[in-house]
């Protein structure tokens, strides 16, 4: 059996120590849920963590936070759709946006559903996705200030999520500056700049960030503890939330060089990094997760001596350095996962999810369905 587990207890312990980060700078959180892709029973044990506010980039995970935590504040991430609106306006409290029609669609939505609807103008940085041009800011903002079922609560950006670009202080400077103009051009508070992202922790634990940047989107540092910037696990978070464990179907020796000639036309890269002499012997395990199932390239083995060596669309391959070690068919091996290969697996309809809820028990199954500065955990306080 292929499962996902997700450990509950490790997981509050960096919903605790972000909650930590966060009141030192004087900054709120939304946690960001995209990667469980609704998976309900998480959502549900997290309901009880203090959190307050959640985002999402599908509509239909959030109709599932809907059940699972009907308190929390809900967040749309990704720019509305003209062919969703009624959705997004049913279903998300805030939504992130930068084009008019979309924001005067959810004007007419939010006046029919008789609902109040909250907005943050993303501006571009130079991460080149979503975004206003900063010399368009003003105008923007204007077009939409006085709307009576739309408010724009903040300005926001990205950075660090498509293209690369690591974040800077300048940038947040000048987001910070765009606030301030917006504020005195129009005399109207803007109370959030939600710009911080995990790619942004690394400055912020640094203390170089500056404090009007007060809202934050964090999910990958959240699940996986990543610093995105320096690599490795950002200092007081823990990796171990995620553990995939994938079935052994075949372990045999075999010679560890494939046999003839070889094509670079194969549909899928090598991950092999070990340099193996031809016609070395040892010991492989072929597992029944393959390219089709994840990002195989985004797995770590946990266990000593197990290699990636390759993988298909089905199956992939692991060369074990220290022999069988007792290991059989039908057991399973752990992995760590990246965040691109937890995002699929969790996607994906043919892999188990489970969750552990207390430290070290057996995994329970779980069927689909300093200086304080006060500040509240959550985008809550701030609205």
């Amino acid at each position: 059996m292929n499962r996902v587990t997700i450990d509950i207890p490790a997981l509050q312990d960096n919903v605790r120590t972000i909650d930590l980060w966060m009141q030192r700078h004087g900054a709120t959180w939304t946690f960001v849920s995209k990667a469980l892709c609704g998976h309900e029973d998480t959502l549900r044990a997290m309901s009880s963590f203090g959190i307050e506010s959640v985002a999402d980039s599908r509509l239909e995970n959030l109709e599932v936070v809907t059940r699972a935590a009907p308190d929390w504040d809900r967040w749309y991430l990704r720019p509305p759709q003209i062919s969703n609106i009624a959705e997004v306006v049913a279903l998300s409290e805030v939504s992130l946006n930068t084009e008019r029609e979309i924001i005067r669609a959810l004007e007419e939505e939010a006046s029919r559903q008789q609902k109040h609807h909250k907005v943050v103008v993303m501006v571009e940085l130079g991460d080149l996705r979503e975004g206003i041009l900063p010399g368009g800011l003003v105008e923007f903002y204007e077009e939409i200030l006085r709307l009576e079922h739309v408010e724009v609560i903040g300005i926001g950006a990205n950075l660090g999520c498509i293209s690369g670009t690591v974040p800077n202080v300048d940038q947040f400077t000048q987001l910070s500056l765009y606030r301030e103009l917006l504020e005195l051009k129009f005399g109207k508070k803007l109370p959030v700049i939600s710009a911080g992202s995990s790619a942004v922790l690394p400055l912020m634990l640094k203390r170089e960030l500056p404090r009007a940047i007060n809202h934050f989107r964090i999910g990958e540092a959240l699940f996986l503890g990543t610093d995105l910037i320096n690599g490795g696990i950002l200092p007081g978070l823990r990796d171990d939330v995620v553990e995939l464990e994938a079935e052994i179907v075949e372990i045999k020796e075999k010679q560890l060089v494939a046999l003839g000639e070889t094509s670079g036309e194969t549909p899928f890269e090598a991950l092999s990094t070990e340099e193996i002499a031809p016609g070395q012997r040892g010991y492989r395990a072929v597992l029944a997760v393959g390219q089709l199932d994840t990002e195989v390239s985004g797995l770590t083995p946990i266990e000593p001596g197990v290699h990636l060596a390759g993988a298909s669309s089905d199956l992939c391959v692991v060369n074990l350095t220290d022999g069988p070690a007792g290991r059989k068919v039908g057991d399973g091996i752990r992995f760590r996962v990246s965040y691109g290969a937890f995002v699929r697996l969790m996607a994906n309809p043919y892999i188990e999810k489970q969750v552990r809820r207390t430290e070290g028990a057996d995994i329970v199954l779980v069927p689909e369905a300093d200086q304080d500065s006060g500040a509240d955990s959550s985008i809550g306080a701030a609205l």
